[in-house]
């Protein structure tokens, strides 16, 4: 397993790629015209990096159940 080093720095690059994907989007959004597969796409792409962080978080802090 990788260390918690690792995973962080994985995170953060995932999340970064995650907001430039939101900013983008909203960037799309406000110019016509309209892509909307493109933005169909770009959603996707940031709906998985989000799948991505939530299973890397639950690797660096899983949960404790007492």
């Amino acid at each position: 397993m990788e260390d918690i080093a690792e995973l962080q720095e994985k995170l953060e690059d995932l999340e970064h790629e995650h907001k430039t994907l939101d900013q983008e989007i909203n960037r799309l959004m406000a110019t016509p015209p309209v892509d909307l597969l493109t933005i169909q796409r770009l959603k996707k792409k940031k709906l998985a990096l989000k799948d991505q962080i939530q299973k890397l978080r639950s690797d660096i802090l899983p949960d404790i159940i007492a």
